[in-house]
């Protein structure tokens, strides 16, 4: 049986951006491949390249509402970005084929949920995805809906049990919770009934809190076999993203060789603050947003291209 294995432990590549403010992993694959000044004022925020509002075009691609867009230079400024984020375009009418990325498949791969890191686009889009759930910062809850930022979370009960009503006002303002199953084990070494524990329990804790069963699911630390595929099948599964970046509060880590980003990379981060990081989910908000927006990407919602 092959075992798809991350090593968590960290590579601090750092990327040194100009601008104000603490600066912004990913997790080395063994066998695979791989808060407080938030409301000060910041009036030399830059439009991002392309960032052309019109009176009366609807939101799209670098282009929205002369109001909208005034709303999102204030936020820009009042939660000390370097630029305004640029709005994303449209979902796509035709959704893209998600399959496998190579080297990460299992064997009897078909009709099992595909593990990918990059969804296929020729937009500049990236898309955030938040794991866990240990911290629960209600500022940062404002900071994304202010900047009109899209975001998918993937949580585990043993952290999130402390307060299900976070994440009930996260979803609240339109983010989707999936599954990072129970008790974030280390799923390759668990049976296939156990995984499956895992993975249906954390299914029949989001149905009972949040009202819906998820589709995605993420297993803890990248680390799966073919059981995990097939207990997350089982458990109404139909995609198992990972990532191709993770972002701190204060520096990027990456999956590929030439560090950089690519169009429709998933990008990883944790409800994390400064007991674990240098900073607060609001400093890796901003050195994410100032790095993926001087390169020209906007935010994208990734349930909106599956």
């Amino acid at each position: 049986m092959r075992v798809i294995v991350q090593n968590d432990k960290r590579r601090a590549f750092r990327v040194n951006l100009a601008g104000p403010g603490v600066r912004g992993g990913l997790a080395a694959l063994a066998v695979a491949a791989l808060v407080s000044g938030c409301a000060q004022d910041a009036s030399g925020v830059r439009p991002a390249s392309g960032q052309q509002p019109s009176a009366h075009a609807p939101d799209a691609y670098g282009s929205e509402p002369r109001a909208a867009h005034a709303a999102r230079v204030a936020a820009a400024r009042r939660w000390n970005l370097e630029r305004v984020p640029l709005t994303p375009p449209p979902p796509p009418a035709k959704k893209p084929v998600i399959t496998p990325r190579e080297g990460f498949e299992v064997t009897g791969q078909e009709g099992l949920p595909p593990v990918f890191t990059t969804v296929p686009t020729k937009e500049k889009v990236v898309f955030l995805t938040i794991d866990d759930g240990a911290e629960k910062d209600p500022e940062f809850l404002r900071m994304m809906s202010e900047l009109r930022i899209p975001y998918t979370a993937f949580l585990s009960d043993y952290l999130v049990r402390d307060d299900y009503g976070y994440f009930e006002d996260m979803q609240s303002r339109g983010v989707t919770l999936n599954n990072h199953t129970l008790n974030h084990p280390y799923l390759p070494g668990l049976s296939y009934a156990e995984q499956k524990r895992e993975i249906c329990g954390m299914q029949d804790v989001i149905e009972e809190r949040y009202g819906k069963r998820p589709v995605l699911f993420r297993p803890p630390y990248g680390n799966y076999n073919r059981d995990t595929l097939r207990a997350a099948k089982a458990c109404g599964i139909r995609y198992a993203p990972i990532w191709n970046e993770e972002v701190f509060a204060d520096h990027w880590d990456y999956r590929e060789w030439d560090r950089r980003i690519r169009p429709g990379d998933i990008v990883l981060t944790h409800f994390r603050g400064p007991g674990d990081w240098g900073g607060t989910m609001r400093d890796m908000v901003r050195e994410f947003l100032d790095k993926v927006t001087a390169e020209g990407y906007a935010v994208a919602r990734l349930e909106d291209y599956l």
